[in-house]
Protein backbone atom coordinates (compact mmCIF):
# COMPACT_ATOMS: atom_id res chain seq x y z
CA UNK A 1 0.00 0.00 0.00
CA UNK A 2 1.34 3.46 -0.77
CA UNK A 3 2.63 5.57 1.50
CA UNK A 4 -0.23 8.76 2.54
CA UNK A 5 0.71 12.54 1.41
CA UNK A 6 3.00 13.32 3.90
CA UNK A 7 1.44 16.54 4.35
CA UNK A 8 -2.17 17.46 4.42
CA UNK A 9 -2.90 19.73 1.31
CA UNK A 10 -6.76 20.39 2.09
CA UNK A 11 -9.28 20.18 5.20
CA UNK A 12 -12.89 20.33 4.44
CA UNK A 13 -15.12 23.17 5.16
CA UNK A 14 -18.04 21.05 6.16
CA UNK A 15 -18.25 18.42 8.62
CA UNK A 16 -21.40 17.10 11.17
CA UNK A 17 -23.25 20.07 12.50
CA UNK A 18 -21.54 18.63 15.89
CA UNK A 19 -24.89 18.14 17.65
CA UNK A 20 -24.58 15.17 20.42
CA UNK A 21 -21.77 13.77 22.00
CA UNK A 22 -18.53 12.21 19.98
CA UNK A 23 -18.40 8.79 19.04
CA UNK A 24 -14.88 9.19 19.68
CA UNK A 25 -15.28 10.97 23.09
CA UNK A 26 -13.69 9.29 25.92
CA UNK A 27 -15.02 7.78 29.06
CA UNK A 28 -16.23 10.40 31.63
CA UNK A 29 -15.24 13.51 29.48
CA UNK A 30 -19.13 13.99 29.16
CA UNK A 31 -19.01 13.67 32.81
CA UNK A 32 -16.60 16.31 33.47
CA UNK A 33 -17.71 18.72 30.95
CA UNK A 34 -21.36 18.78 32.75
CA UNK A 35 -19.07 19.62 36.44
CA UNK A 36 -17.58 22.65 34.35
CA UNK A 37 -20.10 23.86 32.45
CA UNK A 38 -22.25 24.10 36.10
CA UNK A 39 -19.62 25.45 37.70
CA UNK A 40 -19.54 28.37 35.03
CA UNK A 41 -22.97 28.65 35.59
CA UNK A 42 -22.70 29.18 39.55
CA UNK A 43 -19.84 31.83 38.92
CA UNK A 44 -21.54 33.45 36.31
CA UNK A 45 -24.65 33.99 37.52
CA UNK A 46 -22.94 35.34 41.09
CA UNK A 47 -20.90 37.63 38.64
CA UNK A 48 -24.03 39.58 37.11
CA UNK A 49 -26.22 39.53 40.31
CA UNK A 50 -28.63 37.14 39.31
CA UNK A 51 -29.10 35.74 42.61
CA UNK A 52 -29.82 39.27 44.39
CA UNK A 53 -33.20 40.29 45.49
CA UNK A 54 -32.87 43.32 43.11
CA UNK A 55 -31.02 43.94 39.61
CA UNK A 56 -28.57 46.50 39.68
CA UNK A 57 -29.86 48.53 43.07
CA UNK A 58 -33.41 48.58 41.12
CA UNK A 59 -37.04 47.46 42.04
CA UNK A 60 -36.93 44.91 39.71
CA UNK A 61 -35.80 41.66 40.65
CA UNK A 62 -33.86 39.52 36.62
CA UNK A 63 -37.32 38.44 36.15
CA UNK A 64 -38.71 41.83 36.48
CA UNK A 65 -36.38 43.30 34.16
CA UNK A 66 -36.52 40.63 31.57
CA UNK A 67 -40.49 41.61 31.06
CA UNK A 68 -39.64 45.12 31.50
CA UNK A 69 -36.85 44.96 28.68
CA UNK A 70 -39.26 42.74 26.23
CA UNK A 71 -41.66 45.34 26.47
CA UNK A 72 -39.46 48.15 26.35
CA UNK A 73 -38.16 46.70 22.71
CA UNK A 74 -41.62 45.18 21.80
CA UNK A 75 -44.64 46.99 21.81
CA UNK A 76 -47.83 45.56 21.24
CA UNK A 77 -47.18 41.73 22.95
CA UNK A 78 -49.65 39.68 24.06
CA UNK A 79 -48.86 38.07 27.22
CA UNK A 80 -49.32 34.55 25.51
CA UNK A 81 -46.21 35.74 23.39
CA UNK A 82 -44.07 37.04 26.05
CA UNK A 83 -44.50 34.21 28.21
CA UNK A 84 -43.92 32.08 25.45
CA UNK A 85 -40.67 33.76 24.25
CA UNK A 86 -39.50 34.36 27.81
CA UNK A 87 -40.55 30.86 29.14
CA UNK A 88 -42.41 31.87 31.99
CA UNK A 89 -45.09 30.58 33.91
CA UNK A 90 -48.31 32.05 33.25
CA UNK A 91 -49.43 32.62 36.84
CA UNK A 92 -45.79 33.91 37.50
CA UNK A 93 -46.19 36.03 34.14
CA UNK A 94 -49.34 37.55 35.62
CA UNK A 95 -47.96 38.20 39.10
CA UNK A 96 -45.71 40.35 37.46
CA UNK A 97 -48.02 42.18 35.15
CA UNK A 98 -50.53 42.80 37.72
CA UNK A 99 -47.40 44.62 39.65
CA UNK A 100 -46.61 46.49 36.54
CA UNK A 101 -50.13 47.79 36.11
CA UNK A 102 -50.80 48.68 39.59
CA UNK A 103 -47.10 50.73 39.74
CA UNK A 104 -48.78 52.45 36.17
CA UNK A 105 -45.43 51.08 34.18
CA UNK A 106 -48.19 48.73 31.51
CA UNK A 107 -51.19 49.48 30.06
CA UNK A 108 -53.13 46.82 28.03
CA UNK A 109 -55.30 48.10 25.10
CA UNK A 110 -57.83 46.21 23.07
CA UNK A 111 -55.95 43.59 19.92
CA UNK A 112 -57.30 45.01 16.39
CA UNK A 113 -56.59 41.75 15.27
CA UNK A 114 -58.59 39.73 17.70
CA UNK A 115 -61.61 41.92 19.79
CA UNK A 116 -61.24 39.69 22.81
CA UNK A 117 -57.04 39.49 23.15
CA UNK A 118 -55.28 42.56 24.78
CA UNK A 119 -52.13 44.30 23.90
CA UNK A 120 -49.59 44.86 26.41
CA UNK A 121 -47.62 48.19 26.47
CA UNK A 122 -45.24 50.42 28.74
CA UNK A 123 -46.99 53.67 29.89
CA UNK A 124 -44.59 57.02 30.19
CA UNK A 125 -44.00 55.57 33.44
CA UNK A 126 -42.65 52.27 32.20
CA UNK A 127 -40.31 53.52 29.32
CA UNK A 128 -38.72 56.08 31.97
CA UNK A 129 -38.37 53.30 34.44
CA UNK A 130 -36.87 50.51 30.99
CA UNK A 131 -35.03 53.56 30.20
CA UNK A 132 -33.12 53.54 33.52
CA UNK A 133 -32.74 49.77 34.37
CA UNK A 134 -31.42 50.02 30.79
CA UNK A 135 -28.72 52.64 31.00
CA UNK A 136 -27.43 51.30 34.34
CA UNK A 137 -27.02 47.58 32.83
CA UNK A 138 -24.65 49.28 29.89
CA UNK A 139 -23.33 51.39 32.52
CA UNK A 140 -22.34 48.27 34.32
CA UNK A 141 -21.42 46.54 31.48
CA UNK A 142 -18.84 48.70 30.15
CA UNK A 143 -16.84 48.82 33.98
CA UNK A 144 -16.29 45.24 33.63
CA UNK A 145 -15.57 45.36 29.22
CA UNK A 146 -13.66 48.52 30.54
CA UNK A 147 -11.41 46.65 32.47
CA UNK A 148 -10.21 44.45 30.06
CA UNK A 149 -7.78 44.68 27.62
CA UNK A 150 -8.99 44.61 24.03
CA UNK A 151 -7.98 41.25 22.71
CA UNK A 152 -10.03 39.94 25.53
CA UNK A 153 -12.83 41.51 24.93
CA UNK A 154 -13.16 40.43 21.80
CA UNK A 155 -12.15 36.64 23.47
CA UNK A 156 -15.42 37.22 25.67
CA UNK A 157 -17.90 38.37 22.81
CA UNK A 158 -16.44 35.30 20.69
CA UNK A 159 -16.95 32.93 23.46
CA UNK A 160 -20.43 34.30 23.78
CA UNK A 161 -21.61 34.30 20.57
CA UNK A 162 -20.24 30.45 20.01
CA UNK A 163 -22.26 29.65 23.12
CA UNK A 164 -25.28 31.22 21.62
CA UNK A 165 -24.65 29.28 17.93
CA UNK A 166 -23.79 26.05 19.15
CA UNK A 167 -26.71 26.05 21.90
CA UNK A 168 -29.32 27.12 18.81
CA UNK A 169 -30.13 30.58 20.08
CA UNK A 170 -33.31 31.27 18.40
CA UNK A 171 -33.83 35.09 19.16
CA UNK A 172 -33.67 36.63 15.92
CA UNK A 173 -32.34 39.87 15.37
CA UNK A 174 -35.44 41.14 13.45
CA UNK A 175 -37.66 40.31 15.93
CA UNK A 176 -35.87 42.19 18.53
CA UNK A 177 -34.82 44.83 16.80
CA UNK A 178 -31.28 43.67 17.92
CA UNK A 179 -27.89 44.82 15.60
CA UNK A 180 -27.34 42.02 13.33
CA UNK A 181 -24.12 39.88 13.67
CA UNK A 182 -21.15 41.33 12.78
CA UNK A 183 -20.00 40.61 9.35
CA UNK A 184 -17.99 37.86 8.47
CA UNK A 185 -14.49 39.76 6.94
CA UNK A 186 -11.26 37.56 5.05
CA UNK A 187 -8.27 38.96 6.05
CA UNK A 188 -4.67 38.00 6.41
CA UNK A 189 -3.57 35.94 9.31
CA UNK A 190 -2.06 37.69 12.61
CA UNK A 191 -0.08 36.38 14.96
CA UNK A 192 -1.15 33.85 16.79
CA UNK A 193 -3.88 33.07 14.20
CA UNK A 194 -1.63 30.46 11.85
CA UNK A 195 -1.07 28.08 15.76
CA UNK A 196 -5.11 28.55 16.09
CA UNK A 197 -5.56 26.97 12.56
CA UNK A 198 -3.66 24.34 13.02
CA UNK A 199 -5.00 23.68 16.70
CA UNK A 200 -8.79 24.01 15.83
CA UNK A 201 -8.52 21.56 13.06
CA UNK A 202 -6.78 18.71 15.21
CA UNK A 203 -9.47 18.92 17.80
CA UNK A 204 -12.30 19.33 14.73
CA UNK A 205 -10.98 15.96 12.91
CA UNK A 206 -10.10 14.06 16.15
CA UNK A 207 -13.92 14.62 17.35
CA UNK A 208 -15.78 14.32 13.83
CA UNK A 209 -13.40 11.51 12.34
CA UNK A 210 -11.48 9.94 15.28
CA UNK A 211 -8.30 11.28 13.25
CA UNK A 212 -4.90 10.55 16.11
CA UNK A 213 -2.43 12.17 17.31
CA UNK A 214 -0.60 11.74 13.92
CA UNK A 215 -2.90 14.25 12.50
CA UNK A 216 -2.13 17.01 14.73
CA UNK A 217 1.26 16.66 14.55
CA UNK A 218 1.41 17.09 10.62
CA UNK A 219 -0.78 19.91 11.02
CA UNK A 220 1.56 21.50 13.55
CA UNK A 221 4.20 20.70 11.46
CA UNK A 222 2.90 22.44 8.00
CA UNK A 223 1.96 25.52 10.64
CA UNK A 224 5.41 25.92 11.79
CA UNK A 225 7.49 25.58 8.48
CA UNK A 226 5.02 28.22 7.26
CA UNK A 227 5.47 30.27 10.26
CA UNK A 228 9.48 29.76 9.64
CA UNK A 229 10.28 30.56 6.36
CA UNK A 230 7.01 31.59 3.57
CA UNK A 231 7.48 34.15 0.75
CA UNK A 232 4.95 37.01 1.41
CA UNK A 233 4.73 38.02 -2.18
CA UNK A 234 3.80 34.20 -3.24
CA UNK A 235 2.50 32.44 -0.03
CA UNK A 236 -0.03 33.32 2.59
CA UNK A 237 -2.26 32.50 5.16
CA UNK A 238 -6.23 34.14 5.28
CA UNK A 239 -8.08 33.94 8.16
CA UNK A 240 -12.29 34.28 8.15
CA UNK A 241 -13.14 36.09 11.42
CA UNK A 242 -15.97 37.64 12.69
CA UNK A 243 -16.28 40.24 15.56
CA UNK A 244 -12.91 38.16 16.60
CA UNK A 245 -13.98 35.32 16.39
CA UNK A 246 -11.94 32.54 13.98
CA UNK A 247 -14.45 31.41 12.05
CA UNK A 248 -12.16 29.57 9.33
CA UNK A 249 -8.60 29.69 7.40
CA UNK A 250 -6.83 28.76 4.42
CA UNK A 251 -3.27 28.65 3.16
CA UNK A 252 -1.25 28.77 0.48
CA UNK A 253 2.05 27.63 -0.44
CA UNK A 254 4.50 27.37 -3.63
CA UNK A 255 5.25 23.66 -5.04
CA UNK A 256 7.58 25.22 -7.91
CA UNK A 257 7.22 28.79 -9.87
CA UNK A 258 4.29 27.47 -11.65
CA UNK A 259 2.38 25.22 -9.36
CA UNK A 260 0.64 26.82 -5.79
CA UNK A 261 -0.80 24.07 -3.30
CA UNK A 262 -4.12 25.07 -1.44
CA UNK A 263 -3.56 23.89 2.14
CA UNK A 264 -5.30 23.42 5.81
CA UNK A 265 -8.91 24.97 4.31
CA UNK A 266 -11.12 24.39 7.36
CA UNK A 267 -14.62 26.14 8.85
CA UNK A 268 -15.50 26.04 12.75
CA UNK A 269 -18.84 23.53 12.95
CA UNK A 270 -20.19 26.80 14.09
CA UNK A 271 -20.06 28.45 11.13
CA UNK A 272 -21.56 26.03 8.32
CA UNK A 273 -23.75 27.10 5.77
CA UNK A 274 -22.67 30.65 5.35
CA UNK A 275 -20.24 30.07 2.13
CA UNK A 276 -17.15 30.56 3.71
CA UNK A 277 -15.39 27.45 2.84
CA UNK A 278 -15.99 28.80 -0.91
CA UNK A 279 -15.05 32.24 -0.17
CA UNK A 280 -11.82 31.06 1.41
CA UNK A 281 -10.93 28.75 -1.47
CA UNK A 282 -11.83 31.68 -4.22
CA UNK A 283 -9.81 33.94 -2.24
CA UNK A 284 -6.68 31.84 -2.44
CA UNK A 285 -7.02 31.29 -6.08
CA UNK A 286 -7.36 34.67 -7.08
CA UNK A 287 -3.86 35.30 -5.16
CA UNK A 288 -2.32 32.46 -6.99
CA UNK A 289 -3.62 33.97 -10.52
CA UNK A 290 -2.04 36.99 -9.15
CA UNK A 291 1.47 35.69 -8.52
CA UNK A 292 1.57 34.63 -11.23
CA UNK A 293 0.88 30.16 -10.45
CA UNK A 294 -0.69 28.86 -13.80
CA UNK A 295 -1.45 25.49 -12.22
CA UNK A 296 -3.09 24.64 -8.51
CA UNK A 297 -3.49 21.39 -6.25
CA UNK A 298 -4.25 20.33 -3.08
CA UNK A 299 -4.67 17.01 -1.29
CA UNK A 300 -8.24 15.44 0.48
CA UNK A 301 -10.09 12.52 1.81
CA UNK A 302 -12.72 10.91 0.37
CA UNK A 303 -14.70 10.88 3.76
CA UNK A 304 -14.94 14.48 3.51
CA UNK A 305 -17.44 14.71 1.16
CA UNK A 306 -18.62 18.31 1.29
CA UNK A 307 -15.15 19.21 0.95
CA UNK A 308 -14.64 17.35 -2.14
CA UNK A 309 -18.06 18.77 -3.44
CA UNK A 310 -16.91 22.37 -3.11
CA UNK A 311 -13.56 21.53 -5.09
CA UNK A 312 -15.30 19.90 -7.79
CA UNK A 313 -17.45 22.90 -8.34
CA UNK A 314 -14.42 25.25 -8.05
CA UNK A 315 -13.20 22.87 -11.07
CA UNK A 316 -10.90 20.72 -9.36
CA UNK A 317 -10.43 17.18 -11.13
CA UNK A 318 -9.11 14.30 -9.59
CA UNK A 319 -5.31 13.04 -10.31
CA UNK A 320 -4.58 10.21 -8.08
CA UNK A 321 -6.08 8.26 -5.02
CA UNK A 322 -4.25 5.96 -2.98
CA UNK A 323 -5.75 4.00 0.41
CA UNK A 324 -4.15 4.92 3.99
CA UNK A 325 -4.48 4.80 7.80
CA UNK A 326 -1.77 7.21 8.31
CA UNK A 327 -4.79 9.20 11.18
CA UNK A 328 -6.38 5.67 12.27
CA UNK A 329 -9.35 4.85 10.49
CA UNK A 330 -9.03 3.83 6.94
CA UNK A 331 -9.60 6.65 4.06
CA UNK A 332 -8.41 7.21 0.69
CA UNK A 333 -6.51 10.15 -0.11
CA UNK A 334 -7.08 12.12 -3.18
CA UNK A 335 -4.78 14.95 -5.21
CA UNK A 336 -7.26 17.10 -7.09
CA UNK A 337 -5.67 19.97 -9.35
CA UNK A 338 -6.57 22.84 -11.63
CA UNK A 339 -5.58 24.96 -13.89
CA UNK A 340 -5.44 28.85 -13.41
Amino acid sequence: MPDPEPVSDSLPDSLPDGNGASAVEPAGELAALVADIRAFNRFYTAHVGALSERLLASPFSLAEARVLYELGQRDGLTAAVLGRDLDLDAAYLSRILRRFAQAGLVARRPDPADGRGRLLGLTAAGRDAFAGLDAASRDWLGGVLGALAPDRRRALAAAMGAIRTILGDPVAPERTGAPTAAPVVIGSARMGDVSWAAHRQAVIYRDAYGWNARFEAMVTEIAGAFLKAHDGAREHCWVAGQGGAILGAVFLVRVDDGLAKLRMLYVEPTARGLGLGRRLAETCLDFARAAGYRRITLWTNDCLIEARGLYDSLGFALVSEHPHSEFGPHMVGQVLERDL
